[in-house]
């Protein structure tokens, strides 16, 4: 065990023998969206459990990760917290997390309520690390205004073909959604690419695992991230990557068909299509009340484009997990076991802000969305498993996620090619479990 490892056990353990007798217990999560509907679980909680009362503590997403890491070492990290599978090796390494498998057998608890594989994600060595919470896949977000300026439906978006070498029809819509400042559109003679007035497709600077932005395409020709889950071998030197990467360039920098890596990082894709400035993006499920309430005119969701090995989407499921020092352990379970249940689930689903675990929830989450007049069955058909792959699970995560999104911001800067940058950084990558 590591010298940081060692600290944060030491400081769990001590924690621990901390008596459980606070009434009141702490849950923090990233996504203001979804606070006020939580709210709304927690006071139905508490009316059935009047001895115990929740405190909701929301924060972005970059600060909420290093605040909940600062309260591990320090002991001030809430009693149960959302968690996410790009985060979950690191805290399993250093023993943050409470093994759940003892308090599910003992209550009986039923896990197979959840969509396939959601429970799954968050069982390591046979030990439940986690209770699901909801699920995401990604699809396309578009404006509808520009989409009939430009002569198009949505039927047009429906059937969209990529591949590496022209982009398909992908590249042929976002070319014609572009329009320069004279009028022009991208696939016109006398398109001004330095002088865009409106991208076709807006996308957040590329993250280091692409969820939103590039994983959709890179799989869909073929890539894998790793050799297996919790895996040692990552193939980020893989063709397939640099091509879609590359193309994601080309798009910026040499055809101006989307912003460059500079102007995305000022403002990130939803605000760049929520001001009028795209007309389509890439963005999650999660996302869909935020395009909603912030767009000023009318959007809608289509599948994203089929690939040569077809349409595929990163498909991730969150989890409540309970900190291994809190003192509140069996108040906290309590919480976790309402957040999992039908109950608390539709709660969340009738307020059509996430896809919940459970599929009774999904489909009333489904059913808000169509009071609104939204269609979400370009997120929800493609939620099976021929058309999703996971997020890739791995130790030493963080180190992985810098080494990648430093290559990646290379490329998109135009500092080089990604055939040759991403060898690199898969060796320096692969090095770290040598």
């Amino acid at each position: 065990m590591g010298l940081k490892s060692m600290k944060w056990a030491l400081l769990a353990g001590t924690v621990l023998a901390a008596p459980a007798h606070a009434q009141e217990i702490t849950y923090w999560m990233w996504d203001g969206n979804q606070a006020p509907v939580y709210q709304q679980c927690a006071d139905a909680f508490t009316a059935q459990n009047p001895d115990i009362t929740v405190k909701i503590t929301q924060d972005g997403w970059d600060n909420y990760w290093t605040t909940l890491t600062t309260g591990f070492v320090s002991g001030t990290a809430p009693d149960v917290f959302v968690n996410h599978v790009s985060r979950y090796p690191e805290f399993l390494a250093n023993g943050v997390m409470e093994d759940l498998t003892d308090r599910i057998a003992a209550d009986g608890y039923d896990m197979s309520g959840f969509l396939p594989g959601l429970a799954q994600t968050w069982n390591k060595d046979e030990k439940q690390w986690g209770i699901p919470k909801d699920w995401d896949t990604v699809a396309i977000v578009y404006n509808a205004e520009k989409l009939a300026e430009a002569g198009l439906t949505a039927a047009d978006l429906e059937n969209l073909t990529w591949n590496p070498q022209d982009g398909g029809t992908w590249e042929q819509t976002i070319a014609k959604l572009t329009v320069d400042k004279a009028g022009k559109r991208g696939n016109e003679e006398g398109f001004d690419k330095a002088n865009v007035a409106s991208f076709g497709y807006v996308s957040s600077p590329l993250s280091a695992f692409g969820q939103t932005e590039w994983s959709y395409l890179a799989v869909a020709n073929g890539f894998k991230y790793i050799d297996q889950a919790w895996g040692s071998t990552y193939f980020i030197d893989d063709p397939k990557l640099a091509e879609a990467i590359n193309w994601l360039q080309d798009l910026s920098l040499d055809k101006g068909l989307m912003p460059t890596q500079e102007m995305a990082g000022k403002l990130g894709a939803s605000a760049l299509f929520t001001s009028g400035q795209g007309a389509m993006a890439t963005d999650g499920s999660w996302m869909i009340g935020s395009y909603l309430d912030n767009s000023k005119f009318k959007i809608g969701f289509a599948p994203l484009p089929a690939g040569p090995e077809g349409r595929k989407s990163m498909f991730n499921g969150l989890a409540d997990s309970i900190w291994a020092g809190s003192p509140n352990k069996d108040a906290a379970w309590q919480w976790v076991k309402f957040l999992g249940s039908s109950e608390c689930q539709s709660i969340v689903g009738t307020a059509g802000v996430v896809f919940p675990a459970r599929p009774e929830a999904v489909e009333l989450a489904i059913a808000a969305y169509a009071e609104r007049g939204v269609d979400v069955s370009a997120f929800t058909k493609l939620a099976v498993a021929e058309s999703t792959f996971s997020f890739p699970m791995t130790e030493r995560g963080n180190e992985v996620d810098s080494i990648l999104k430093t290559a990646l911001d290379k490329v998109m800067l135009g500092q080089g090619e990604a055939s040759e940058i991403l060898p690199a950084a898969n060796e320096e990558i692969n090095a770290l479990f040598q």
